[in-house]
């Protein structure tokens, strides 16, 4: 049963670096992972693509052909990609069980209300029997601004209910946040999502010339609405961190159901992996504290962490040379190369 990871967000907040950043670290962790292109407008990938949807269709041909903008031609795109199905199924069939990262467009019409995008998945899911997780990037700047917050908010909230697929929304370059204005409220805050009205009058304050009793009211039904469903809450990430890699994709594992299943070359039953993966998330550091308040302490405690494990690999890679062996560590090389499958693309 192949798993993988439908990468969403809106332009900015590090879908591509995320996906080149998770393909690396689950090759270092010695997981098979394949990364597709779904974005017909990024002709300049940083990671090894497996499958690219410009092979079917590209931007520039679509705003040429029907005089399209450049946001109604990826929508016009994913059209294409769903009339020509195959042409990813097929691909797909290529990568057998490998773990696929699908780096999808920015346009946010494509996970609020246009439904290719969700269609597309649904029949990867029935067809080949994909198990994925939808993962919503925003970039943590919008916790600088309440308005651009709630925003964030209720877009995540509308991904989650068009894509219908397990979610997990992430606060990305969480790395940067300490070099923002101060947060009036703990980071936990924003990302339990649980008490928007102490938001309210912080967000009364940040425009007071258009403060009035209707906007105060329609702020307050936004935020009742987004606790009435009660479905978002954020995780943080530095897409360059280790440690909050590793957690992120803990997180995304159990979302999906990929911790119930063997582990990477253990032979553990269902219930001693979920106690394996529970436990691991117990000693997880406040992320107030790791990336705020003592964010200089802990990234030179991680520092030297690392050079120390750098020595441990340099000495292991030198015994494995005097003594003949293969040098440990080695990632196995991802897939490259076209698929072979040509589609001719449709014409209305």
């Amino acid at each position: 049963m192949p798993f993988g990871q439908l990468i969403l967000g809106s332009p900015g907040a590090g879908k591509s670096t995320y996906c080149d950043g998770m393909h690396q670290f689950m090759s270092a962790i010695g997981r098979q992972c394949s990364v597709i292109n779904l974005d017909p407008a990024n002709d300049q990938t940083s990671y090894p693509c497996a499958l690219d949807i410009r092979d079917l269709v590209t931007l520039e041909e679509i705003m040429s052909d029907d005089q399209l903008g450049p946001n109604g031609g990826v929508l016009y795109a994913l059209e294409e990609l769903e009339n020509n199905f195959e042409w990813l199924e097929n691909g797909l069939k290529e990568l057998g069980d490998d773990y696929v990262l699908f780096d999808c467009p920015g346009q946010v019409e494509l996970y609020t209300h246009h439904t290719s995008l969700r269609n597309i998945f649904y029949k990867l899911q029935k067809r080949l029997g994909y198990r994925l997780v939808a993962v919503h990037l925003s970039d943590c700047f919008c916790l600088t601004q309440p308005s651009l917050y709630i925003s964030t908010v209720l877009l995540a909230l509308r991904a989650m209910l068009q894509m219908d697929l397990p979610h997990v929304n992430v606060l990305t370059k969480i790395d940067k946040i300490a070099s923002y204005d101060p947060l009036p409220f703990n980071l936990d805050f924003y990302t339990e999502v649980q008490d928007l009205s102490y938001l309210m009058p912080v967000l009364d304050a940040e425009s007071p010339a258009i403060r009035s009793e209707k906007f105060g009211a329609l702020n307050n039904a936004v935020a009742n609405l987004i606790e009435q469903f009660g479905l978002v809450n954020f995780e943080v990430l530095a897409v360059e961190n280790k440690k909050s890699m590793m957690h992120l994709l803990r997180v995304i594992d159990r979302a999906g159901g990929y911790v119930f299943g063997s582990a990477e070359g253990a032979n553990d039953t269902v219930w001693q992996v979920a106690m394996r993966n529970e436990s691991s998330l117990i000693d997880n550091v406040d992320a107030q504290d790791r990336w705020i308040d003592n964010k200089a302490e802990y990234d030179e405690r991680e520092r030297l962490e690392e050079e120390e494990q750098e020595k441990i690999r340099e000495a292991q890679a030198q015994a494995a040379i005097e003594a003949g062996d293969p040098l440990p560590g080695i990632p196995s090389q991802p897939r490259l190369g076209d698929s072979g499958i040509k589609v001719v693309r449709k014409k209305k």
